[in-house]
């Protein structure tokens, strides 16, 4: 078998070492010699983006907020579902991640940063959501492995209540919140609602065949009229 190859190593914003390697065409992002992701698993990120978008074709210049770049995948899904004229902003913390994905990773997921509908805004997501009130149609977050953080703690401003009212004021009335997990949470689905949204949560596989590991996908649909929020403060 032949050894990981080292494609690329930088420290994130709070120190953690990430590295980019490849395998036999498999690629994988570690954080502190753990797996991140692989280019194997990325069904789910497909999911992500179903559930964020899939009612978005027919509006007009919708505005999307994808947060976490990671390989590409939930971005060229994304595009995939979005009309041309589309505004898809990518927030992403570290910009060694943005250089890969124009390198190494680019042609995994089709080039989607090549599309002239994406704009990279290298900043930590959660500042982009408290500076753009009701601007987004949809927002996706792919980042860390979600609620329950991995890369960083930093991270978990934005499941906390902080963080989840932002998302909420970020997005137009009827919008969708639609957030990656590799675990199930009930708090944070709890959460969700408790800041107004109607949420769910599903279970989906991290490839596309049958078997394998699943990972949860929480969607949260804020109201389209305002005298229909519930909060719930059980």
């Amino acid at each position: 078998m032949k050894p990981w190859k080292e494609l690329g190593q930088t420290d994130t914003p709070d120190g953690n070492d990430m590295r980019l390697t490849e395998r036999d065409g498999e690629y994988v992002i570690l954080v502190n010699g753990q797996t991140l992701m692989s280019s194997r698993a990325h069904g789910s990120e497909e999911s992500l983006a179903t559930r964020a978008c899939g009612q978005l074709a027919t509006v007009e210049r919708p505005r999307v907020l994808v947060g976490g770049l990671g390989m590409g995948f939930t971005l060229r899904a994304t595009l995939d579902l979005l009309p041309p004229d589309a505004v898809v902003t990518v927030a992403e913390l570290v910009p060694a991640v943005v250089q890969w994905n124009r390198g190494p990773l680019a042609s995994l997921a089709d080039h989607p940063l090549s599309d002239r509908r994406v704009r990279i805004d290298v900043t930590d997501v959660g500042f982009t959501l408290r500076a753009n009130p009701g601007r987004f149609d949809a927002i996706l977050l792919d980042v860390d492995n979600g609620p329950s953080a991995f890369t960083s703690l930093n991270n978990c401003g934005l499941y906390d209540n902080a963080g989840v009212a932002a998302a909420y004021q970020a997005l137009k009335r009827g919008g969708t919140l639609a957030v990656w997990s590799a675990w199930d949470d009930r708090k944070f689905e709890q959460r969700l609602r408790f800041h107004g949204f109607n949420a769910q949560s599903d279970r989906v596989r991290a490839r596309r065949e049958k078997g394998g590991s699943k990972h949860t996908i929480f969607v949260g649909l804020k109201p389209a009229h305002p005298e229909r929020t519930t909060r719930s403060r059980r």
